[in-house]
């Protein structure tokens, strides 16, 4: 356990999080930088709610969509550690690992960034503000900046062609979450046929 946390849970959401106080300390909403031409960009925003936009309404909403957050990733730490005490496939290990690190990555925006931080708006940088951030505990945004620029080429049937091939803007942690689920969808066999040889 204590190896994948060092060498892939903490180096993630060191990452995750630097990029993300960046962003947040240097960019104003909407405010967009090419990271690598016609593929990448910075383009930075604030989720309300979970992956792609969607949302639970009003305070309560957000409350109980944090709260899912912290139970889904203790849930998650508990999965790993049954499973690095079973012997697990490392690849399934290294997959929940991800997902977890993503988890946690979200969590602490959305837990403490609103503590830690002024409003970031349009034309507007935030800047570190503990004395008056500009959300309670559990009720931040989380920060998301990468936008992939890349278009469905113009003779694409099904009227596709021109639009981009993948318009939400994410984060680190998401593609970690994302790389980890798919890892586990592409290599079930593999991982799960192992685990059934060994009981």
């Amino acid at each position: 356990m204590r190896k994948l946390i060092v060498e892939l849970v903490m180096p993630l959401l060191l990452v995750d999080q630097i990029l993300k106080i960046y962003i947040k300390l240097n960019f104003t909403i909407g405010e967009i930088a090419e990271f690598i031409p016609g593929l990448l960009e910075f383009q930075f925003i604030e989720n309300e709610g979970m992956a792609f936009g969607w949302a639970l309404p009003g305070v309560a909403g957000k409350l109980v969509l944090t709260s899912f957050r912290l139970i889904a990733s203790v849930g998650i730490g508990i999965y790993l550690f049954k499973l690095i005490n079973e012997k697990a496939h490392s690849g399934l290990l290294k997959s929940v690992a991800l997902i977890w690190a993503g988890a946690i990555g979200n969590i602490v925006d959305s837990a403490v960034y609103g503590r830690l931080f002024s409003h970031s708006g349009w034309g507007t940088i935030a800047d570190f503000n503990v004395e008056n951030g500009y959300a309670p505990w559990l009720m931040a945004n989380v920060v998301d900046m990468f936008h992939f620029t890349i278009r469905w080429p113009s003779w694409m049937p099904f009227n596709i062609g021109g639009l981009e091939v993948f318009p939400p803007i994410w984060n680190i942690a998401d593609a970690a979450i994302s790389i980890g689920v798919i890892w586990i969808v592409l290599n079930q066999k593999r991982f799960f046929q192992e685990d059934k040889k060994r009981q």
